[in-house]
């Protein structure tokens, strides 16, 4: 049930695509979380949606997470969207799911103890990323997000489980282990850096790989390497799965190794035969679960009823489920039906036989025990958990009652013969992965499997396209099909799934047909040649030929029978015959590749050149040796002529006159005819059946391109929309350069923009003051150019700061005597990735003059003072000592550079410490007076004893203003 306040948006899908990643967890995941925000950066390009068995009352696991990260962390809301580098938490009491980018949110139906938000959330992750979904499952109980990592899995997605070991609570972590599709296995806070390198190679950005044209990276032989070291291990073929399928499986396997080509991969397997059998569970992933499309299940149960009432009591209900994976879809059959014999009369019993078969040993092993996690409770409905399963300590086991009624067996669709006498056939989800010519042989096996009226059970991708005259739809939206009355055609059915694989071609010599019947030892050569001779002049003249009439081999002389046809035609049989046997050598293989018994036609006439003869033609079909299995020998025997002198001894009452002669050869004539018409009939019902099969191919592609072409016109709109969009971000581009250039202008700073090469990008007019650069040498590198510094090493400065990253500042001299301030710093794009360095030069010519010329100044007034022959001394705002004259100095016997910065309470020992003189002093400074005299000062100096001075104390002005500094004068009493 959806919440009653749901936020209305427009569910068009976002035009950027961006991985996202699930991170679910329940008990003891929250210090799992600190250790993998801890460790992720700041900027990663994907988004985080947080699940965790909250409880109702439970919402400060925002403000817990936003301690452990930098990236802004949010509660889900009702139709939020979700953008790259944020983290969105699953909001207590609410499911949450996933719809073009959008989060919505769902009150839940279930009990908090058997609610499955996890899992919730992670198939809704799957069926809208795809192949961008990534999910993380850390510490908790249970088995929450087994289910939802299949289908992540099953929609080529990334997953990362937590390593048990460093779980606080494994439950979930090993549950999702047991299911062999997780990606990584790792502790918490190595996670990010696995994450990020898989981000950074996403599937999306990669070409889909086809086997034409062949590449260095992708040789067209490399996928039937896999597939032959695949067959050589397990004894399962995949060449008619379907190709783009098969390249995403594998290289979700490829990308885990760190591998990029298919030749590396090859090597990989070759040394590695574990990973020949993880490959093989990954090409073989079922993803799976307990009535799954809970709504197809209702439809198959008001189809099934009538059926069943129909069936005759005591009979058998036979159900086939090819591609049962670990039972659940097998299992839900069994209860579907069992649930439909309680509605039918309890008086008629009927029993009921359900085969589940896999190539998986492993998948039919786990669904003979029945045994099943916790988590199946969101899938089944209470009722039915009560019904038909028995509560165990940790999951569910299927009754016996339903295990009895399922018999599970190892079968290769592809090559083993059907179950057959079937009422039901459920094939969901299996055909989608296999190539559109296995799927063309299989539909006539399953019509042929069926009982009249019997079922067909399709998954929602899959359909009888091209077989409409033999299933008849009942339920187009869930594809339930009922089997018509029409027969299949033997044309259709001699095409089962294990001979669709091509039988070798019988080697172009005798000893190749010697060979294959019957080996030879390497001693047996003079056996050998004595079988040539007998074969050479008593065997007849014939041709090994296949069903399309290629010659595969000649023994005997043939040219009696065959001729060369015209034109660049190869070796076919039918071509070559000559034309009085052209009818009768095609009708006969004809029949004999249908009903695949013997075709012999007596006295067929061979016109030559002494008339008319008489040959006995013999088309066998060859069943054995495995070798020949499936080809045709056709034999050509010469019978003998009557003889006219027996004839004319014959009675004349037994003589047919001319008449009854003629009768004879009419009816002859007329039998040829009629056979000549059965087979030619035949052909054109087949031919008949093909037409129609590819009128409704054709019918099929017509569709969709009709399709197509809607999807192009809207793809079309959305481009022009784009297109709109660039132009207005152009023009906003645009106007944001203008902005720029007219503020370095107004600034008249001289800016140098140089890349990583120190190549010149781009300068303000103001440089060429300092560097002789035009507007055309943008492009050139800044070492080219002389400049007007009297700074040698600009070149090795800016290099420096591309090094170290770090900023420079320096005060340079032109040579026409300007002075500037030159600063180096590293060029940072908003993504904080360094492009480059930035000098900028501001001039600081009247700076440097005002400092002269103070410089200046106070070394006259220095020189003055220490001049004078009154002991002067100068302080400034601190009250240290700036200078003193000679005869302060002398006088007071004090070395004028020691002392310089000293305080005068420290001068002379502390003699000068007077509370009465600082604060006289602290006036000057403070403004509150202009000067003081007559001072009288009275202490013990060290060097000349105790003594008794005058003071007087005046703050020095420099051209009428005011200056932060004392002149101090002393007067010897």
């Amino acid at each position: 049930m959806v919440t009653e306040e749901l936020t209305v948006f427009s569910p068009k899908p976002p035009t950027e695509k961006f991985p996202i990643v699930g991170l679910g967890g329940s008990a003891g995941s929250l210090e799992a979380l600190e250790l993998f925000f801890t460790h992720l950066p700041a900027q990663t390009g994907a988004a985080f949606v947080v699940v965790t068995h909250l409880g109702p009352q439970q919402s400060e696991l925002v403000q817990v997470l936003q301690g452990f990260t930098s990236l802004p962390v949010l509660q889900a809301t009702d139709g939020l969207r979700v953008r790259p580098d944020h983290v969105y938490v699953i909001p207590p009491n609410y499911d949450i799911s996933l719809l073009h980018s959008t989060l919505l949110l769902f009150a839940p139906t279930q009990p908090q103890a058997r609610r499955l938000p996890i899992d919730f959330f992670f198939q809704s992750l799957a069926k809208d990323a795809h192949d961008r979904a990534v999910c993380v499952i850390l510490s908790g109980l249970g088995s929450d997000g087994t289910i939802g990592l299949k289908m992540v899995v099953e929609n080529f997605g990334m997953v990362m489980v937590q390593q048990p070991e460093t779980a606080l609570f494994d439950s979930m972590p090993r549950s999702a282990l047991a299911t062999e599709f997780v990606d990584f296995v790792l502790p918490p806070e190595d996670m990010p850096a696995k994450l990020l390198e898989y981000i950074e190679r996403p599937l999306l950005t990669r070409p889909p790989r086809e086997l034409a044209p062949e590449s260095k990276s992708k040789p067209a032989h490399a996928l039937q390497k896999i597939f032959m070291l695949i067959r050589s291990q397990t004894g399962h073929d995949f060449t008619y799965y379907k190709r783009n399928t098969l390249f995403r499986r594998i290289e979700r396997r490829m990308n885990s190794h760190q591998i990029k080509e298919f030749t590396h991969y090859v090597r990989y397997l070759q040394e590695h035969p574990k990973e020949v059998e993880l490959l093989f569970k990954e090409l073989l992933i079922g993803v799976t679960k307990f009535f799954r499309d809970s709504e197809a299940y209702k439809s198959l149960q008001t189809q099934l009823i009538p059926l069943l009432e129909k069936k005759p009591a005591e009979s058998t209900i036979r159900v086939w489920a090819p591609g049962a994976s670990t039972g659940e879809e097998a299992y839900s059959l069994a209860m579907l039906i069992l649930e439909c014999l309680d509605q039918i009369d309890p008086r008629k019993y009927l029993k009921v036989q359900i085969f589940a078969t896999d190539i998986n040993p492993e998948g039919i092993d786990y669904a003979r025990l029945g045994h099943y996690p916790e988590n199946i409770a969101g899938d089944v409905s209470p009722e039915r958990l009560r019904r038909f399963f028995h509560k165990v300590d940790v999951g569910y086991q299927i009754r016996k009652e339903v295990r009895d009624i399922v018999v599970f067996a190892l079968h290769n669709l592809s090559k083993d013969a059907p179950f057959t006498k079937l009422d039901l056939l459920c094939c969901r989800n299996l055909l989608i992965y296999l190539s559109s010519d296995l799927q063309r042989n299989l539909l006539p096996i399953f019509h042929y499997a069926l009982n009249p009226g019997g079922l067909l059970f399709l998954g929602p991708s899959e359909n009888v396209t091209g077989f409409q005259d033999l299933f008849t739809p009942l339920d187009i939206k869930w594809k339930i099909s009922r089997r018509s009355e029409s027969p299949a055609s033997l044309s259709r059915l001699a095409n089962f799934p294990f001979s669709l694989a091509r039988h070798p071609a019988a080697p172009a010599h005798p000893v190749g047909i010697m060979n294959a019947s019957s080996p030879r030892r390497e001693g047996e050569a003079f056996a050998t040649l004595v079988q040539k001779v007998l074969l050479r002049y008593y065997a007849p003249p014939a041709v090994v030929i296949n069903g399309k009439g290629e010659i595969l081999f000649v023994n005997g002389r043939t040219g009696k029978y065959l001729e060369p046809a015209p034109g660049l035609s190869g070796m076919n049989l039918f071509d070559m015959a000559r034309e009085e046997l052209n009818y009768e050598i095609s009708g006969a293989a004809h029949r004999a590749m249908q009903t695949r018994q013997d075709a012999v036609l007596e006295e067929v006439r061979l016109k030559t050149e002494a008339g008319y003869e008489l040959i006995r033609l013999t088309v066998k079909y060859l069943s054995e040796p495995d070798a020949l299995a499936g080809l045709l020998l056709v034999v050509f025997e010469n019978l003998p002529q009557p003889k006219r002198s027996q004839r004319r001894k014959k009675a004349p009452e037994l003589e047919p006159d001319g008449r009854d002669a003629a009768l004879v050869a009419l009816e002859k004539e007329l039998k040829y005819t009629k056979s000549r018409l059965q087979t030619t009939i035949e052909e054109m019902e087949s031919s008949v059946e093909e037409l129609k099969s590819t009128n409704e191919e054709l019918q099929s592609t017509n569709e969709e391109a009709m399709t197509n072409k809607e999807e192009m016109q809207s793809l079309n709109e959305e481009l022009m929309t784009l297109n709109m969009q660039y132009l207005s971000k152009t023009d906003e581009l645009s106007q944001a350069a203008n902005d720029m250039k007219n503020l370095l202008d107004s600034t008249e700073l001289a800016i140098i923009f140089l890349d990583n090469s120190m190549v010149v990008k781009r300068f303000t007019p103001p440089v060429s003051r300092i560097i002789n650069l035009l507007p055309s040498d943008v492009g050139r590198p800044i070492l080219h150019f002389a400049n007007n510094l009297q700074h040698s090493t600009l070149v090795d400065d800016v290099q420096l700061v591309l090094d170290r990253l770090i900023t420079l500042e320096s005060s340079i001299q032109t040579k026409n005597g300007e002075w500037y301030v030159m600063r180096i710093l590293p060029y940072r794009t908003l993504d904080n990735y360094i492009s480059g360095a930035v000098i900028t030069f501001t001039e600081v010519t009247g700076m440097k003059r005002l400092e002269q010329e103070l410089q200046e100044s106070t070394r006259l007034a220095e020189s003055i003072i220490e001049t004078v022959r009154e002991p002067l001394l100068a302080l400034d705002r601190d009250l240290r000592v700036l200078t003193m004259s000679k005869a302060f100095a002398t006088f007071f016997r004090i070395n004028t550079e020691a002392v310089k910065g000293e305080s005068i309470n420290t001068l002379s020992g502390g003699a000068w410490s007077q509370p009465d003189l600082h604060r006289r002093l602290l006036k000057l400074l403070n403004n509150e007076a202009r000067e003081f005299e007559n001072v009288e000062l009275e202490a013990d100096f060290p060097e000349i004893g105790h003594r008794r001075v005058r003071l007087y104390g005046r703050r020095i002005s420099s051209q009428g203003s005011k200056t932060d500094r004392i002149l101090l004068s002393v007067e010897m009493l």
